[in-house]
């Protein structure tokens, strides 16, 4: 599974049903609105890196209100179960 991170920057106006329309894309998996240089956030997971081209630039670009999108392909995933064993320094809690 190849899981990617969309930046979106969007019309003001246009948040929610933007938001609502990207949810609905096969590929996408959750949508947040967010604080800060970016209106969305979407993820997206798909099983090969060519589907990132439909769901992406095919799809969630093409979609009225979104101005600009910027996308980040994750290379590995940690739970809070690895991130406790990665910063242990052998000491008992």
């Amino acid at each position: 599974m190849i899981t990617a991170f969309v930046l979106i920057q969007t019309d003001a106006s246009r948040i929610p049903e933007s938001a609502q329309a990207i949810s609905e894309i096969e590929g996408i998996s959750e949508v947040y609105s967010v604080t800060g240089e970016w209106d969305l956030i979407a993820i997206a997971r798909v099983s090969r890196h060519e589907d990132l081209a439909d769901v992406i630039a095919d799809r969630l670009s093409k979609i009225e209100g979104i101005r600009s999108t910027t996308t980040q392909i994750a290379f590995r995933s940690y739970s809070q179960h690895d991130l406790d064993a990665a910063f242990s320094l052998g000491f008992d809690s």
